[in-house]
């Protein structure tokens, strides 16, 4: 994992539009999610999902970390306590976006919502632009993805597809002790604008 402090980042980032920030490589990109001690600690030992993990309900992933810090209050609340950081291939990550429906009819591109329905239906990968949000909390223009997994793609992110997992806890709770003043200390993940394949960028709106 490469970090880079918070004001050298955002000269990089776009201030609004739709985009995917994310710490990636040629091979690789990390996503994040919050768990309680059970599932954190299986997924550590195993660096796979088990244990208490649901395969049975939704799972939402966030390629950004400010994202995930504003859902999980920076590891405070309860069965968010734990951060991990799931490096996943891209060629894995571009298939989910290429399958993605959004979780809403409205602008998801449909032409009737009987049309959005059937997608629904026939996807395990649910996809919403929500605001993204800076180190405090507020919101911003620019918007953020998440993916929802399900069903047989949940059961590939959470065994097959896994790179690596790593506990990023105690980092977070040591960077949230800088989201002060300017956030002149607050050192985060690296992160880029990324730019998926083609016809993933196509599904979910970044691409004519």
């Amino acid at each position: 994992m490469q970090y880079e402090y918070f004001q050298d980042q955002i000269v990089h980032w776009p201030q609004e539009g739709r985009h995917i920030l994310a710490h990636y490589d040629h091979a690789h990109i990390v996503v994040y999610q919050a768990y309680r001690d059970s599932i954190a600690d299986h997924a550590l030992a195993h660096q796979r999902f088990g244990g208490d993990f649901s395969f049975s309900r939704m799972s939402w992933i966030k390629p950004n970390f400010l994202w995930m810090m504003f859902r999980a209050g920076w590891a405070s609340k309860e069965g968010q306590e734990r951060i991990l950081a799931i490096t996943l291939r891209r060629t894995f990550f571009d298939r989910l976006l290429a399958a993605a429906v959004a979780s809403g009819y409205q602008g998801s591109g449909f032409d009737s919502r009987e049309a959005w329905q059937n997608a629904v239906a026939g996807s395990d990968v649910r996809l919403q632009w929500d605001p993204d949000h800076d180190p405090f909390g507020a919101t911003v223009q620019r918007r953020a993805v998440q993916l929802g997994l399900r069903g047989l793609t949940l059961e590939e992110y959470g065994t097959t597809a896994i790179v690596g997992i790593e506990d990023m806890t105690a980092f977070v709770r040591e960077q949230h002790a800088h989201v002060i003043g300017d956030c002149a200390r607050l050192i985060l993940p690296r992160e880029r604008v990324y730019v998926p394949h083609a016809d993933a960028a196509r599904n979910v709106g970044l691409a004519p």
